[in-house]
């Protein structure tokens, strides 16, 4: 007789985590102030990570907030990001806290993107299209946690991420669509 497979480890992790953090939500909202506690109570060392945005105001708050966590609690992580465009996107391999980046375009980050694998600071896990990107979110480069800027949000924690944002759709799903979770 086979075992039976459990289908839902990754929805009962992610309750188990939104659960042990609940003293800091009110429903599916928390504070500014505890952002940096919530990335280090749900984002597990080892966790892909997709982080969205280059310059819009919400994604530079993403960005610093990821980068200032506790390198002891969160670390090691695997970084998919379509733009390497802002400083802190790699500060998180100097630190510790990330180490390996799928991405496809470095911009005015590309002289120290070239630097740091040089030193093996950064290890690039593949150089894609945009297209390739994404698609590949829902193949082998599944999310454990996606973090998207948005300009509102309800209490019932559905986002209005603004114009120009085609991308957020895409990369929000594809952590919760490989088991519904």
């Amino acid at each position: 007789m086979s075992e039976e497979r459990d289908w839902a480890t990754h929805r009962e992790a992610k309750a188990s985590k939104l659960s042990a953090m609940s003293s800091l939500l009110d429903g599916k909202l928390a504070k500014t102030k505890d952002a940096k506690t919530l990335l280090e109570g749900l984002i597990a060392p080892g966790d892909k990570v997709v982080l969205e945005g280059d310059n819009q105001k919400q994604a530079s708050f993403l960005s610093k907030t990821l980068a200032s966590v506790d390198p002891e609690k969160v670390h090691d992580l695997h970084m998919i990001m379509s733009s390497i465009s802002r400083p802190e996107h790699l500060d998180i391999f100097e630190d510790g806290i990330a180490s390996k980046m799928d991405f496809s375009f470095a911009g005015p980050q590309s002289t120290r993107v070239s630097q740091m694998i040089a030193d093996g600071t950064l290890k690039v896990g593949d150089i894609h299209t945009y297209l390739e990107l994404y698609a590949r979110l829902y193949v082998d480069l599944i999310p454990n946690v996606v973090l998207v800027a948005a300009d509102k949000v309800d209490h019932d924690g559905n986002l209005y991420t603004g114009n120009n944002t085609e991308e957020t759709p895409v990369i929000v799903e594809s952590a919760a669509f490989h088991d519904a979770s």
